[in-house]
């Protein structure tokens, strides 16, 4: 999968992290991954996420199991949405979180 393939395809699905965690709370099969660097992570992260940097997006896709539903996160969304693009170009069923981790309605997939 090339950038500009991935740049210039459709536009990825998003969802508001209300919507995500509560598809989170109903099917524990649902996965969310973040695209963040570890770095980044200090700050908090979602239980439970799988962490592939986008910088190592490519060559992880096959960690991913393509019969499950993916959201990706990452600090605002815009590397998320990258991610997610790839994911569906690659047969996978993904949904960016919108907002990212700056997202006001972020805590709601993190612990109390």
């Amino acid at each position: 999968m090339g950038l500009l393939a991935a740049l210039f395809s459709k536009k990825a699905p998003t969802i508001k992290p209300p919507e995500a965690y509560r598809r989170l709370q109903a099917d524990k099969r649902v996965i969310i991954v973040d695209v963040r660097q570890p770095v980044e992570t200090r700050a908090g992260s979602v239980p439970g996420a799988v962490l592939i940097p986008l910088t190592e997006f490519g060559r992880r896709l096959g960690e991913l199991p393509r019969d499950r539903n993916i959201h990706v996160i990452c600090r605002s969304g815009g590397r998320a949405y990258y991610a997610t693009r790839v994911l569906l170009q690659n047969g996978f069923n993904a949904k960016t979180i919108a907002g990212g981790m700056l997202s006001r309605y972020h805590s709601q997939l993190l612990p109390d």
